[in-house]
């Protein structure tokens, strides 16, 4: 869904996936995606791709199992950061839907207000007839968070409306919550293994208030049950979405690392 934003290109050589990417004048790549035993080679193939380019070595969104490969097999030559605004918070899926204990009791009780406050209010899968209403939702979320002025809210505002307009080639599931027959909350993701669900996007009025808390746990219980953990992705280094995702208390964070290299064009 971001390819467009990030100018996304991808090659497959020798069993690896390659990525790339810019942001601006930015230009980063991924961990080569393969078999283990090939990882070091391909790491390699990016240096040498860097090196003819003459310009820094980035590697971002780098697994915790590849960085520590890359500091055991390749030291002296990268420097291997944490990067923390980028972790995955994952939680049980069962504690999103049942929401029980002290721990959840502000958050049910949200939930609890909001369906008491708009007794009207429906949880609905998200289908092709509604996406045009969740395209609408999404632009007025853009205006009232002022993102024509944020490239990376701009950004994310059209990589949501392109995925909805290709939602079902894509196959990914989703739930909307209405008032009065008006979209006002939407969420979709889809299944990452065998045991979690990954949500990719979750968005609400924000004047509707207790309707974010409603839209995580009526998706989640109407669509992730049967699912041990939930993936809700990265907070970005952005204050307000941190304290929203640690509020639900996750049972792990998926690490991330940014690799970059110790010499000029090494």
């Amino acid at each position: 869904m971001w390819r467009n934003a990030y100018q996304i290109e991808w090659a497959i050589e020798e069993d690896f996936l390659y990525i790339r990417a810019s942001w601006g004048n930015h230009k980063f790549v991924l961990q080569p995606f393969g078999p283990q035993q090939g990882v070091v080679k391909a790491i390699e193939r990016w240096r040498s791709y860097f090196a003819e380019l003459e310009l820094p070595f980035m590697m971002q969104g780098v697994e915790a199992s590849v960085a520590t490969l890359i500091g055991q097999e390749m030291p002296g030559i990268f420097d291997i950061a944490s990067d923390r605004d980028n972790y995955d918070y994952v939680y049980r899926a069962q504690d999103l839907i049942e929401l029980k204990g002290r721990s959840y009791h502000s958050k049910k009780n949200h939930v609890n207000s909001f369906r008491k406050n708009y007794s009207d209010y429906q949880y609905l899968p998200l289908t092709d007839e509604l996406i045009g209403q969740c395209i609408d939702n999404t632009v007025e979320w853009c205006k009232k968070r002022g993102c024509y002025k944020d490239p990376l809210l701009l950004a994310e505002k059209n990589a949501i409306i392109e995925v909805l307009n290709n939602f079902s080639v894509l196959q990914l599931t989703g739930g909307v919550i209405t008032i009065g027959g008006k979209v006002e909350a939407f969420s979709f993701g889809e299944r990452l293994n065998r045991d979690t669900a990954v949500i990719h996007v979750e968005k609400a009025n924000p004047d509707v208030k207790g309707v974010y808390a409603a839209i995580n746990q009526d998706f989640c219980q109407n669509s992730w049950s049967g699912m041990e953990y939930i993936n809700r992705e990265e907070d970005m280094g952005i204050p307000g979405l941190r304290k929203a995702k640690q509020s639900y208390h996750p049972v792990k964070m998926v690490e991330k690392f940014v690799i970059t290299s110790l010499g000029k064009f090494s």
